[in-house]
């Protein structure tokens, strides 16, 4: 048996249509939707996902703003800018990107996000929010597996679903997003104990850990859906996940590929983030 392929990049393509179609409507009502990025120093890595982020905006139709600002500046400064981008009414949604400078303290800067325009859903209220099952907005990773479940008719309710990693981007926010979808939910971690004992009861495994080839064949049950956010390069040089694609794939019902798997999913999520905020937006200006 080989795994059928979840395909990220045609999921997102179609959902993407969607959003333009929306940022369109409601442009034509005078509420373009607004994105406003902001990169502090930098790092190659970031530069790459600022880029496509920015390019995601202005291939759908919405504004776009990208401050791209200097690896020194102050804390203050970065404080000041994302207040004059809370009081802007042409942007609905704020994302600095991480990692930020070391001398910066990010959970001060992404508490002084205003929570209506957190659209990578990373303030403590929108967290809160999404523990009690009411998110204002879903983190956009855990939220495009969601949609991947939905597309490709992976059932969540009455499933085990087996998050590995446990950091607040991804891991924490699935494992809610599964339990609300009423999933019985393990989070395993770097000092889980016998961790393929656990994963091999599992319908769903989703590796978010960033340790290459992690999750190996013999952890999986045989039909089991697996999803990899991992990013990392092997020993060519070559984008791969958490898991060992190769050999899980032989075991898996379905799997993630890396690329084209989950990562496209982000950044379209942080798109529908956006035109909600817009959509919310619009309405209350009504």
């Amino acid at each position: 048996m080989t795994a059928k392929l979840i395909d990220g990049i045609a999921l997102s393509k179609h959902i993407r249509t969607e959003v333009a179609q929306r940022a369109a409507a409601l442009t034509e009502r005078g509420h373009q939707p607004g994105l406003a990025v902001v990169l502090v120093g930098e790092n190659p890595a970031s530069q790459v996902y600022v880029r496509n982020k920015i390019k995601a905006c202005e291939d759908n139709g919405f504004y776009s703003v990208c401050d791209r600002l200097p690896a020194d500046l102050s804390e203050a400064a970065l404080l000041e800018r994302i207040d004059a981008l809370n009081r802007d009414p042409r942007i609905h949604g704020i994302l600095v990107q991480l990692p930020l400078p070391p001398h910066i303290d990010a959970h001060k800067i992404i508490e002084s996000i205003a929570p209506e325009k957190d659209v990578d859903g990373f303030h403590i209220s929108n967290a809160g929010a999404l523990m009690t099952g009411q998110p204002l907005f879903r983190p956009c990773t855990p939220y495009g597996v969601m949609k991947m479940f939905e597309a490709y008719g992976v059932p969540t309710s009455g499933a085990h679903a087996v998050v590995i990693g446990r950091s607040n981007i991804v891991g924490k926010p699935m494992a809610m997003l599964l339990v609300n979808a009423g999933a019985t939910v393990t989070i395993c971690n770097s000092k889980t104990r016998d961790m393929g004992a656990i994963t091999r009861t599992a319908d769903i495994v989703i590796a978010a850990t960033g340790q290459r080839d992690l999750v190996k064949a013999d952890m999986i049950k045989p039909g089991a859906t697996v999803i990899d956010v991992g990013m990392n390069r092997n020993d060519e040089g070559k984008l791969c996940g958490d898991v060992d694609f190769e050999r899980v794939k032989d075991v898996a019902g379905l799997i993630t590929p890396v690329p084209g798997g989950v990562g496209p999913m982000t950044i379209t999520m942080l798109l529908v983030n956006t035109i909600e905020s817009a959509e919310r937006a619009a309405s209350t200006a009504a």
